[in-house]
């Protein structure tokens, strides 16, 4: 399979759809009555009344969820090869990209972080954008905008602030126009929610949004080991691609080697914000996806035994299907 994908060959299109459902059945198969509507704090920082009018079937809610991912594959597909980050044109981001968002049976559903990875994906289009402009307070002040929509869907989203910070200090030379641009962008879309609240008459409401950031890290987090089994392959190949990137680092133009420091950075800062939740959610780390595929993809691009880098993905694969059948 991985193969057939390292070429950029339209047809791999109808393939990663039939793959991107054969990687949900087992959840549809085994979904539950009802899923919970996801996106209740959107709806309250809107200051939106809920109803049950919101409520969609299991069924409509993973096909929507693997619209979207269908989507944001492609999306992501097109940002690697646009800026030639794996040295190749390749279909093989679009591919780990469906695979990784399908790991968690919470990744199958919508969820405010799957929404988020658009807006990800658009960061990263601007970030890589970011290395031969001449100016870039423009776009800095658009990266805090989207910041700012994005805590403003799942409010972890505030923690790539800091990713845009480094990316301006990654790709350009320091300019503290450039960095107070993204905090003019930032607190432009709260400003104007701010108005919105204080005409609401619930401007104390606006005071709450911020509670959750003075979360503290949990001091333990319980988890299942027997369902994050699957976790092994994924570990195993994100080590192997770390050791490829290690090898070839320094043969790389310094614009790849610049968006992979970014990609890693971007990777840390969305696993370790989950925290800012108070209850423990597993779908946050969808917000590593974009990053992990294309680590994945840069392995399996340059990995010389076929039969090994076949072996894991199927094994990958194999265990997604196998946990999604056996989870409830």
């Amino acid at each position: 399979m991985i193969n057939f994908f390292k070429t950029l060959n339209p047809f791999n299109i109808l393939w990663l759809a039939i793959l991107l459902f054969a990687l949900r059945a087992g959840y549809l198969f085994n979904a539950p009555v009802k899923i919970d509507f996801a996106f209740e704090r959107l709806f309250s920082r809107l200051l939106l009344p809920l109803s049950d009018q919101y409520e969609i079937s299991p069924f409509f809610n993973v096909l929507l969820a693997g619209m979207l991912v269908f989507i944001q594959a492609l999306l992501v597909n097109y940002l690697v090869n646009h800026f030639n980050l794996l040295g190749k044109p390749t279909f093989l981001p679009a591919l780990m990209y469906v695979t990784v968002s399908a790991l968690f049976t919470p990744f199958l559903v919508l969820s405010p972080p799957l929404v988020c990875n658009f807006l990800v994906i658009w960061m990263l289009f601007k970030l890589f954008s970011l290395y031969k402009s001449k100016d870039a307070k423009s776009a800095a002040f658009d990266l805090g905008m989207i910041v700012a929509i994005g805590s403003l869907i799942y409010l972890p989203f505030i923690y790539m602030f800091l990713a845009t910070w480094i990316a301006l200090v990654i790709f350009r030379p320091i300019n503290w126009r450039e960095l107070t641009a993204v905090i003019l962008g930032y607190v432009t879309i709260f400003f104007f929610l701010a108005v919105y609240y204080y005409l609401d008459d619930s401007l104390a409401k606006f005071y709450s949004i911020w509670l959750t950031l003075t979360t503290r890290f949990p001091d333990a987090i319980n988890i299942n080991y027997y369902d994050y089994l699957v976790l092994i392959p994924v570990i195993a190949i994100l080590v192997l691609c770390f050791f490829k990137l290690q090898q070839n680092f320094f043969r790389s133009y310094v614009q790849i080697r610049k968006s992979f420091q970014l990609l890693f950075i971007v990777f840390l800062i969305a696993g370790l914000s989950f925290y800012t939740e108070a209850a423990f959610r597993l779908n946050h780390f969808l917000l590593c996806a974009v990053p992990v595929a294309v680590f994945f993809s840069y392995y399996f691009l340059y990995a010389k035994r076929k039969w090994f880098y076949e072996l894991l993905f199927g094994l990958l694969l194999i265990s997604i299907v196998y946990f999604q059948f056996n989870t409830f």
